[in-house]
């Protein structure tokens, strides 16, 4: 039973992307928006633990409000344009409303404190889903109306997001917290080229849903939450231990792994548009997110060696050896696609 609920959900997300992806109407991308976030609450709450249902409210109440949000402002636009069609948003209130609503769906900065909350509460396969599959729908929305964006706003929230994504993320010891904060940081590179070249937004995006699911996986797979269970995770899998610490370098954006790429096509981009105090500032914010990749990665495979431990060992794994051969080739592009993805 609880597999067929599980399944069920799983098709309302999805669905509920497609059409988001699909249309060509504010109406019916709210419908979509509305259909995936609601499906989503009950593999949020399935924990049967009080912050678990602490952080499906947490979800409902903002993405209600951002709902409300889009729904305003695509009725003030359709008043002033006479249209609901997605690419026609010409006035600045209602196109800075909607950027204000979708990053807030997201999960970007200032709108970003319900983040690390929710997926706190919930499991890591659906902390996956929240940092990767949610943001599809939203992202589709931003790109499409991109060139209607303010630009100095964008830059901004994406500034913002940067910063606050690493700050957050150092002072963390639960490992789902510090990826949500990761995936606040990651939302600021990709603000940052939105308005002038969304191409490479959205090659930023992916790679980090690239990046990301791996590394979800790993640690759902290792049953690793904090920064403690990082110390046993070599006397666990010395295998997933090696991998894992090339995903963290790879997400920290470490050449020549391939999380290096979407950022040096972001600086680049900024360069070009004569930005170069802005490119400065963010490659600093990259390193306060280096911090705490860093932190993990030692605490992975450079603290203990093989033959000892500093802690409780964990008993041995049994992997799913079909989870872990879907893993693989999303491992491998996500360490070392650099060369074709950027010749």
């Amino acid at each position: 039973m609880r597999t067929t609920a599980t399944i069920y959900m799983l098709t309302g997300i999805s669905i509920g992307t497609i059409m988001v992806t699909s249309s060509n109407s504010w109406m019916l991308a709210w419908l979509g928006l509305e259909l995936n976030s609601f499906a989503i609450l009950p593999l949020i709450s399935k924990t049967k633990h009080p912050r678990s249902i602490e952080a499906a409210t947490k979800y409902f109440l903002t993405q209600s409000t951002a709902s409300c949000l889009i729904l305003f402002a695509s009725t003030i636009n359709a008043w002033q344009t006479g249209t609901w069609t997605v690419t026609q948003m010409p006035d600045k209130l209602p196109s800075t409303l909607m950027l204000i609503a979708l990053t807030m769906k997201m999960g970007a900065a200032p709108m970003h404190l319900w983040l690390p909350e929710v997926m706190q509460g919930t499991t890591l396969l659906t902390s996956l889903l929240i940092s990767t599959w949610q943001k599809i729908a939203p992202m589709v929305l931003i790109f499409t109306t991109s060139n209607h964006l303010p630009s100095n706003i964008t830059l901004m929230m994406g500034l913002l997001s940067t910063y606050l994504g690493g700050w957050g993320g150092m002072n963390q010891t639960h490992l789902r917290k510090m990826m949500a904060f990761s995936s606040i940081a990651n939302m600021g590179w990709t603000l940052m080229t939105l308005t002038s070249e969304p191409k490479v937004s959205m090659i930023n995006i992916m790679t980090y849903m690239l990046l990301t699911t791996p590394t979800f996986i790993l640690l759902a797979q290792t049953s690793t939450k904090t920064l403690q269970d990082m110390t046993t995770m070599w006397t666990t899998s010395p295998t997933s231990s090696i991998t894992l610490t090339f995903l963290l370098l790879s997400m920290a954006g470490l050449p020549p792994l391939t999380g290096f790429m979407p950022k040096l096509l972001i600086l680049n981009e900024l360069i070009s548009q004569n930005m170069t105090a802005i490119s400065i500032a963010t490659t600093m914010a990259s390193l306060l997110s280096l911090i705490f990749y860093l932190r993990i990665s030692y605490l992975t495979s450079l603290l203990n060696t093989p033959s000892s431990s500093t802690s409780t060992t964990k008993w041995r794994q049994n992997m799913n050896n079909l989870k872990m051969t879907q893993m693989a080739p999303t491992a491998v592009m996500s360490t070392t696609a650099l060369p074709t993805l950027y010749p």
